[in-house]
């Protein structure tokens, strides 16, 4: 398994104010799965009005990446993602120091 050691995940939601609840129950039940895939979510951060998150998230490896994207369990609750309204954008990232 080739080791990720400086690579990270970066998710920023933008979120609209309608759709909080949503995307917080969605939240609440895919982010206990990153444990199952070997991943840490490193940073979660809010805005201040908490329509804005991101996730900083580190992942063993692209596979166990593509293991947890593709988890029925996740699968399963997609639509709350999707019923949010939230724009998801996914960035990889290398840490410099």
């Amino acid at each position: 398994m080739e080791e990720c050691k400086n690579r990270f995940y970066v998710m920023t939601a933008k979120i609209p104010e309608a759709g909080a609840a949503k995307f917080n129950e969605y939240e609440s039940l895919v982010l206990p799965l990153l444990r199952d895939h070997g991943a840490k979510l490193e940073k979660r951060l809010q805005s201040p009005d908490r329509l804005t998150e991101v996730h900083i998230l580190w992942f063993p490896s692209p596979q166990s990446f593509e293991d947890y994207r593709n988890d029925p369990r996740r699968s399963r609750h997609a639509h709350l993602l999707s019923e949010s309204g939230a724009v998801i954008e996914l960035s990889l990232m290398t840490a410099l120091a």
